[in-house]
């Protein structure tokens, strides 16, 4: 019997076997994931991010965040480092504010496991939006007490930034995000506006817009116009934060 078929079937067998199985192994491999910060809940915040793997190397996330109309998170420890104007330490003190934001990110796994794991760079850019129903400005009125004028508006903010982080495996199904150091920077433009309860006189109207602009954010200049019968506060600046936290994910 001449043995050159039969290790011709037997070296397509396995040859077949081989494709089999790592074809078998890439229709394992989960290439989506759904996370949610857990650290950023207690600070109000809520958010989910959705990843795709593209390869060893990249992947692709967008990430949603959303906090409800509250205080400002850690508003007292916030009065207790700062040295700002008492209409600045006023209005962090009584102002209720909510926000949401967008980012998109780029991710770089450099490592061997790839693919969703281990050590990454992430590029990311975020659109964020802050909005604010009742900053509270006071003012000495004619009468020599205080006046108050409520404002409304939004500030918005466009900044970029690098994260560094650590994606690892938790089972078959879950995954473990560290988002250790993600610096960003950007510029903030907002635009805040009241009306007076009733028509202001020219001294009252001086008194306002001081208050307005005693407003002091680092970075960030603001300008004031007032007449008898409005109030409004521009303020555009540089703005950005640092991207932290752990995140737990399920991979699909």
């Amino acid at each position: 019997m001449n043995p050159k078929p039969l290790l011709f079937v037997l070296f397509f067998a396995a040859s077949s076997l081989h494709a089999m199985a790592q074809q078998d192994t890439a229709t394992r491999r989960r290439f989506n994931s759904i996370k949610t910060n857990l650290t950023s809940i207690p600070l109000k915040n809520f958010s989910l991010q959705y990843e795709r793997i593209l390869g060893k190397r990249f992947s692709v996330a967008l990430s949603g965040r959303m906090m409800p109309e509250s205080t400002i998170p850690f508003k007292r420890l916030i009065l207790s480092n700062i040295d700002e104007t008492e209409v600045t330490k006023d209005l962090i003190e009584k102002i209720h504010v909510s926000n949401w934001a967008i980012t998109p990110e780029l991710r770089f796994y450099p490592g061997k496991k790839g693919y969703g794991q281990g050590w990454y760079i992430a590029l990311f850019y975020r659109y964020a939006q802050y909005t604010s129903n009742d900053l509270t400005v006071r003012y000495a009125d004619y009468g020599g007490t205080d006046g108050t004028v409520l404002l409304s508006g939004k500030l918005v903010s466009n900044t970029g930034g690098l994260l560094l982080g650590l994606q690892k495996s938790l089972g078959k199904a879950l995954c473990l995000d560290l988002w250790l150091l993600g610096p960003h920077v950007g510029a903030g433009q907002g635009n805040f506006t009241g009306i007076p309860d009733r028509p202001l006189t020219e001294s009252e109207q001086e008194e306002l817009r001081g208050a307005l602009e005693d407003i002091q954010i680092a970075h960030v200049r603001s300008s004031a116009t007032v007449d008898s019968r409005f109030a409004n506060l521009k303020l555009n600046g540089r703005w950005g934060g640092v991207r932290a936290g752990i995140s737990l994910g399920l991979r699909f």
